[in-house]
């Protein structure tokens, strides 16, 4: 009679290199994604912060506007203000009224109320800002229309989106205004005469 081999099993201990080299892909995948997902939010903290900034210096002229109402008109003007224009640094010799406004505005925009090292930085990249005339008040009987004036504010974004219909600092971020950001409100002045 045939007596039937024992088979002894070995029992495998630890892990075996190839199962090593795997997980150590899966994990380095694993890093390389969240490295990916932290460098997005970062730039999305980045925008989310120059909008912010760029809603206050927005609202600011608005506010300055609708406060000196009867001037109105002076605060449009033909070029875009905050970076790279001829304002002052200090406003302190500048007349009080829209002309004072502008010019500190034009500091808020270029990042004056923030200092590192003696160098501007609390405003968004390369800011500007447009004052236009959309329409013209008319106190004639029977038309009596406000004055309507557009507020914008215009910077560098940190990666390309759809350029804006807002022509603000328009061609002053790159060839395509891709890297172009604008956000507008308008204020609308009404005539005492009229109501």
């Amino acid at each position: 009679m045939l007596i039937p081999a024992r088979r002894t099993h070995r029992h495998q201990h630890g892990f075996s290199l190839l199962e090593v080299l795997v997980a150590i892909v899966i994990l380095s995948f694993g890093l390389l994604g969240t490295a990916g997902l932290l460098a997005k939010v970062y730039l999305a903290e980045i925008e989310s912060y120059q909008r912010t900034q760029a809603t206050l210096l927005l609202q600011d002229m608005s506010e300055r506007i609708g406060a000196n109402r009867t001037l109105a008109s002076n605060y449009v003007t033909a070029n875009a203000i905050g970076t790279g224009d001829t304002q002052a640094a200090s406003c302190a010799g500048v007349a009080a009224g829209p002309a004072r406004d502008i010019c500190e505005w034009s500091n808020a925009l270029k990042g004056a109320a923030e200092q590192k090292s003696a160098v501007n930085v609390g405003a968004m990249l390369g800011a500007r800002g447009c004052i236009t005339q959309l329409q013209a008040p008319d106190p004639t009987p029977g038309t009596c229309t406000p004055g309507i004036y557009q507020v914008a504010v215009a910077w560098q974004g940190v990666h390309h989106t759809a350029a804006s219909a807002i022509g603000c600092a328009q061609g002053q971020y790159g060839n395509d205004d891709a890297y172009r950001r604008v956000i507008a409100t308008q204020v609308s002045i009404g005539l005492p005469a009229c109501f």
